[in-house]
């Protein structure tokens, strides 16, 4: 290992209808699994989030999810930069969604709060910003923009109708975009359907939350309604030093209790050489929800590999790939 290349090391987590690569060597990421014999597929999603302006490599797929802060503080120029970005990927489909620093889609509040963070540049227009993000040129790409909307799409022509659902809310911070008290989170999070997949840029209480400080600032609320809404994937991001991933076993014998888990319960040192692979048990009938945070900017104890600091979206930061048996 290079300064200038800190390694990837293989972080695989496997069960009969998930696989999830959290970490991987680009050059060597497998491909989706192949259809079963009676013809079942499986759909390759690729999650990303918080990459605040930034182009780095993806692995393709079918299904690029973005869960927010697209850019640093939403100007026409941050999403220049992001738009140019996700036009070039490959993905079919790409659905993405606004964070706390998306600042001009909070509209509303923009109005009100601009001058604090856009004093130097003046007041940005939406237009060409909604344009970028549902014209003509997005709807080539195939990227769709969901702000608290549900979306369904299919990537094979007789395959599964997948079903989505995304929010850029999250709780309280400073009074940045799209952020909610904690005392108004039931009525939000209440409205949240019942889909295949959840984009939330805010995570879940005690669900890849923990902050540098061992603060827990996911939204218990949405941590609480997890147990009746059970995706098959369930993508957020905001808290950095989070990014992490792990597919949870829904047990009616515990009434549907989500779990608790954070990056260093599956991770572990930063400097194990060894691939690690995860076998997920239950009983095959049990529904899985995989959990994502798929911050890419590298932060907190994962962002040091002896010392040598990954680059934007490298190891320990790179999208998770997850792949779902229709």
């Amino acid at each position: 290992m290079s300064k200038e290349n800190p390694y990837y090391r293989n972080i695989v987590l496997k069960s009969p209808r998930e696989v999830v690569y959290l970490e991987y060597t680009p050059s060597l990421l497998p491909p989706k699994p192949a259809a079963d014999p009676d013809g079942t597929r499986w759909t390759r999603f690729v999650c990303v989030s918080d990459t605040h302006s930034r182009a780095f490599s993806v692995p393709d797929g079918d299904v690029l999810l973005h869960s927010g802060d697209l850019t640093n503080t939403g100007t026409v120029s941050d999403f220049e930069k992001t738009m140019q970005w996700l036009y070039g990927l490959p993905h079919p489909v790409k659905i993405i969604i606004a964070g706390n620093h998306d600042l001009t889609l909070h509209t509303e509040w923009y109005e009100r709060e601009y001058e604090r963070f856009h004093w130097n540049v003046g007041k940005q227009d939406i237009k060409p910003i909604m344009e970028m993000l549902k014209g003509a040129r997005a709807q080539k790409a195939g990227i769709v923009y969901l702000e608290d909307e549900k979306y369904e799409f299919k990537v094979h022509e007789n395959g599964k109708l997948w079903s989505v659902f995304g929010s850029p809310w999250s709780p309280e911070f400073f009074n940045w975009a799209f952020n909610y008290e904690r005392e108004t989170a039931e009525e939000l999070v209440s409205k949240f359907p019942k889909t295949d997949i959840l984009l939330t840029h805010g995570p879940a209480h005690q669900i890849f939350d923990r902050t540098n400080h061992d603060d827990l600032p996911g939204c218990q609320t949405l941590r609480a309604r997890l147990s009746e809404l059970r995706p098959r994937l369930h993508v957020a991001g905001h808290i950095h030093e989070a990014h992490g991933a792990h597919v949870h076993v829904w047990d009616p014998a515990d009434d549907f209790a989500p779990p608790i888990i954070q990056n260093d319960d599956i991770v572990g040192s930063t400097n194990v050489d060894e691939p690690i692979s995860v076998e997920v048990g239950g009983d095959v009938g049990l529904e899985r929800t995989v959990f994502v945070n798929a911050a890419n900017w590298p932060m907190g104890a994962l962002a040091r590999r002896d010392g040598v600091r990954p680059v934007f979206g490298g190891p320990g930061f790179q999208a998770v790939v997850v792949d779902l048996k229709e």
